[in-house]
């Protein structure tokens, strides 16, 4: 559904939401949720308490809000009343955890608390919380610069997921001796979005320049990706002032302005700087659409020092080249990608194939997909469709009852559950998430099956998810509502995979999901459109308190759904993208196009990112929906169709 785009500034120890699948993230690990939700997460509450919560769960629950908060004091006086209460684990680390941290999430870098976390990691040694904790810990130990101490700590921390605690990780072997040079080729990998970057990263840059390791041209572009994002104190301390800061600044401004001033002044700079200047400046041209993106880049490639542009401009260059139909382009930017970069998204295996198709090189095009052929994810369905191959979801495993019995009696799934009655869907997945380690394909199965019996259905799906080898797609796609839905979208002539798809997207079947900018239910239904799809199909005496209803939110996002297709010219790469971005959105990026674009291109040169990931991910979704449901299996290329520029006009839809 429509929704504001902000651009949030998020700390490397974010605790990221669990229930947004995530997302392609730098540092995704085995218990995060896989990237199947934008990847600049919306906040989902409960938009009421359950019934059964207790005056002691309330207190709990506020507990667990000032901690987050970082109150001392109020955390002290609220676990001083929690004694025995049944997750004393969760009631402890509340109260130690804000000792460590200051109001902003800065760790404080004091002694007081020492006695507290070593005795807490004992006593809870092999759980969830206690590496969350030793996560915490380890902040604290790198900013004290106590390196011992962190080495002992860092070997036992299980997630290893917080970029902060890996660049502190860095600086500790940098502080032992270690080869500046190898500790500077294992930053590359990590320095990669400096949304997560924190103090440890900004510290270790300068370290790894002082000590021979990083160039400072290196450091530049490190900084440089920062300014880019918006952090200009944070580009400063990473590499210092960069020559080229006035036209990252235009660029960001006015790309169209930056790129005709630049084409007079170039030649002021030096080389290297030329070349990171029209990488900048191409990012954000191509970010608006603008065909000189491709000039642009063109230019950069012909200079080099593809190293020294952005995780950002990396790919856009790729874009840009699709978009541009320049398959030379989208080749030689696949072939300077930083490794990591290149590696993180299946994207660039396809495109790269795709790329040596288009210069006949059929072989070396097959080779590519191969690599990517047995992920089942957009590009992945892609690649198989190159290959020749079906998109048929893989044959089912079945799990016996005994299988599926077992898995009640597991303590992670027992606090999950409570948990999740309370609506702390965060500490409830951790929990979750935690019990899955090491388990079986069908062990996954088995607790993906009994998070359906107990109707934990986005619990099902992040769970089916995750087999490697044995699968079940019925629980990967699960149909929930469908007597709800399926008369709805029959009136209406919906595709019911399609809607299905968009509804694993939105809510992961969460029925009282909310989102941070309001859009509620199933079909995250925003408060205004509702009313106006209410009132056009005839809902009388509609209220938005309505929406958590399930079927009047399915109703209303149904209708609104067809709405969206009908007003775009039945493209379902169009409707899904309008209907979370907004239909104006979508006319104005297809009246941006030079010409017939297949669809799989004008997915993925959406400017949005929350937008693009979820167009790919739901029509993706609707694929797999269409094999499950009733065994077809349409090719995902012809449902993303080819969309044809058209001038953008008004439309009445919100």
């Amino acid at each position: 559904m429509k929704k504001q785009f902000e651009i949030r500034q998020w700390q490397s120890r974010v605790w990221i939401t669990t229930l947004i699948l995530g997302l392609t993230l730098p540092f995704p690990n085995a218990f995060a949720e896989k990237s199947k939700k934008p990847i600049l997460p919306k906040s989902y509450e409960s938009k009421a308490a359950p019934a059964e919560i207790t005056d002691t769960d309330r207190m709990f629950i506020d507990l667990r809000e000032a901690a987050k908060k970082n109150d001392v004091f109020r955390t002290q006086q609220l676990s001083s009343n929690l004694v025995g209460y049944p997750f004393d684990d969760c009631v402890t680390y509340f109260r130690i955890k804000p000792q460590l941290f200051d109001s902003a999430g800065a760790a404080r870098g004091d002694y007081s608390a020492d006695s507290q976390v070593a005795s807490f990691l004992n006593q809870y040694q092999g759980t969830a919380l206690a590496d969350r904790m030793r996560n915490d810990w380890l902040l604290v130990l790198g900013k004290r610069k106590d390196w011992a101490r962190f080495d002992a700590e860092y070997a036992k921390f299980v997630l290893d997921d917080d970029m902060q605690v890996k660049c502190y990780s860095l600086l500790s072997k940098l502080s032992r001796g270690e080869n500046p040079t190898k500790l500077a080729m294992d930053s590359r990998s990590i320095l990669l979005d400096p949304g997560y970057f924190g103090q440890a990263c900004q510290e270790l840059v300068p370290s790894l320049v002082a000590a021979g390791g990083m160039s400072p041209s290196e450091a530049k572009a490190i900084g440089r990706a920062a300014s880019e994002r918006g952090f200009d104190t944070m580009s400063r301390r990473l590499g210092g002032e960069d020559p080229i800061a006035d036209i990252v600044k235009a660029a960001k401004a006015d790309p169209a302005k930056a790129y005709r001033d630049f084409s007079q002044n170039a030649s002021r700079y030096s080389k290297e700087n030329q070349a990171v200047a029209w990488g900048v400046i191409g990012q954000f041209l191509a970010k608006k659409l603008d065909p000189n993106a491709d000039d642009a880049y063109r230019m950069q490639q012909e200079l080099g020092y593809n190293e020294l542009l952005s995780t950002e401009s990396q790919e856009w260059k790729v874009r840009a080249g699709l978009r541009a139909k320049d398959w030379v382009l989208v080749k030689n930017a696949i072939d300077g990608m930083n490794p990591a970069v290149r590696s993180k998204d299946p994207a660039w295996t396809y495109w790269y194939g795709r790329a040596l198709k288009a210069e006949g090189q059929d072989t070396k095009a097959k080779e590519s997909f191969e690599l990517i052929a047995d992920q089942y994810n957009f590009y992945g369905q892609l690649a198989r469709e190159e290959l020749g191959r079906s998109n048929h979801a893989p044959a089912r495993t079945k799990v016996s009852k005994q299988e599926i019995d077992a898995m009640a009696s597991r303590k992670g799934f027992i606090r999950g559950e409570r948990l999740y009655a309370m609506n702390l869907r965060f500490e409830g997945n951790r929990e979750w998430n935690w019990e899955l380690r090491n388990m079986t394909d069908k062990q996954l199965l088995a607790a993906a099956e009994y998070a359906k019996r107990i109707n934990l259905y986005d619990r099902v799906v992040n769970t089916a998810d995750r087999t490697k080898q044995e699968h079940d797609f019925s629980l990967r796609y699960p149909t929930p509502y469908k007597e709800e839905l399926s008369p709805i979208a029959r009136q209406i002539d919906l595709n019911l995979a399609w809607a299905y798809g968009l509804i694993r997207q939105e809510s992961r079947f969460i029925m009282n999901a909310a989102s941070s900018v309001g859009a509620s239910g199933l079909m995250q239904v925003m408060p205004n459109t509702a009313k106006y799809v209410a009132k056009k199909i005839g809902m009388t005496n509609y209220t938005n308190d309505k929406l958590s209803d399930t079927n009047t939110n399915l109703t209303l996002g149904s209708n609104y759904l067809n709405m969206v297709l009908v007003d775009l010219d039945g493209s379902w790469v169009l409707a899904s993208a309008a209907y979370n971005a907004g239909p104006s959105r979508s006319k104005a990026w297809r009246e941006k196009l030079s010409g017939p674009t297949e669809g799989a291109i004008f997915a993925e040169t959406i400017p949005l990112t929350e937008t693009r990931v979820y167009v790919k991910n739901v029509l993706s979704n609707a694929s797999y929906y269409s094999s499950v449901m009733n065994g077809q299996t349409q090719s995902l290329k012809q449902r993303l169709g080819v969309i044809t520029p058209k001038a953008a006009t008004q439309s009445e839809l919100p």
